[in-house]
């Protein structure tokens, strides 16, 4: 009778193992198929001819005045970048933000405090 648990788990353990070894063939068959290979294909022509026509339509956005505007608008952001103006202003930015949220989470957690607790931080 106590050969039987020890089988059972070595059946257990051979099935399981056997389950690996079939999902690894049907994983491994999977990506060998034709209709996956097909599908890759699919993507990358998709993808590249999507890139042709977003290139394109960034050519034809330079040339109007709104594309001109924001060549100026990213020329002025980029030189902001450079001199540190943005990384000042998100920094303060951040710092505030932080603070509130200290502050809010302060005023809650002290709301729950027995009352005696609340004069005594």
């Amino acid at each position: 009778m106590s050969d039987q648990p020890e089988r059972e788990s070595n059946d257990i353990t051979d099935e399981l193992r056997q389950l690996g070894r079939n999902i690894k063939e049907a994983l491994r068959g999977a990506w060998e198929s034709q209709e996956r290979q097909k599908l890759q294909q699919e993507i990358q022509d998709g993808l590249s001819e999507l890139g042709t026509i977003l290139n394109q339509a960034a050519d034809d956005f330079k040339g109007t005045q709104a594309g001109q505007s924001l060549k100026e608008d990213f020329d002025d952001f980029k030189e902001r970048m450079r001199t540190g103006e943005v990384e000042s202003k998100v920094r303060g930015e951040i710092l505030e933000a932080l603070q509130t949220a200290n502050r809010e989470l302060k005023r809650v957690t002290e709301s729950r405090r027995p009352p005696e607790e609340q004069n005594n931080p």
